[in-house]
């Protein structure tokens, strides 16, 4: 039973990223060189929002146009004004792959995420304005997890397990729920009736 198990395993684990780009996505992804910023999608399109409101699937990060992909989606976060965030979705790939500003790092760079996976979140809530490079005009308040636990691969087929807090892990967050399909301003509806307890780390004990 124990070897049928490792078994199942190792197979679960190499189907799970052996997947390719599709024919259409490779397309889109060549339609121009690394150097080129892809269209970022847009929520007053009929077409692109079902593309935004799809789940994503994984990718094989040793695929060859995967660095394309990485590539143009950085071009495409440095031709906006003032964005930190993008994922694959965005630019009309159904793939998990984010690309996030790093505020926790040294020259604040951009790094990308392959297959980003949250599997832990803090109980502690950060709240704070968000907005979406595919909504015009969009911008709330949300609340996040302070902290997050996240595993990821690289290029290398390397997988990482990351500690990351504050505003960095918050446009994980953001990101990786557009894996998901889920945008904030479904998200502002959906918990909308939420009740949240505000903790005051510095209040001082009435005893």
């Amino acid at each position: 039973m124990r070897n049928f198990t490792i078994v199942l395993l190792l197979s679960v684990s190499t189907s799970l990223f052996s997947q390719k780009f599709s024919k259409e996505e490779k397309q889109l992804i060549l339609s121009g060189d690394n150097k080129t910023a892809l269209p970022i999608y847009q929520t007053d399109n009929e077409a692109q929002h079902k593309v935004l409101l799809n789940q994503s699937e994984t990718i094989s990060p040793k695929d060859k146009t995967l660095p394309i992909l990485i590539q143009r989606m950085r071009a495409a976060l440095s031709a906006t004004d003032g964005g930190v965030g993008i994922a694959a979705p965005q630019v009309g790939i159904n793939r998990r792959v984010v690309l996030v500003q790093r505020f926790d790092k040294t020259d604040f760079p951009v790094e990308y995420f392959i297959n980003p996976v949250i599997i832990w979140r803090s109980q502690l809530l950060n709240k704070g304005p968000e907005g979406d490079l595919s909504i015009d005009n969009f911008r709330d308040q949300f609340y996040r997890s302070y902290s997050i636990r996240l595993e990821y691969y690289d290029l290398d087929n390397k997988k990482h397990d990351e500690m990351v807090e504050g505003f960095t892990a918050v446009i994980l967050q953001h990101e990786i729920d557009h894996l998901s399909g889920i945008l904030i301003s479904d998200k502002l509806q959906n918990e909308k009736d939420f009740q949240y307890m505000e903790i005051k780390l510095y209040q001082k004990s009435k005893n």
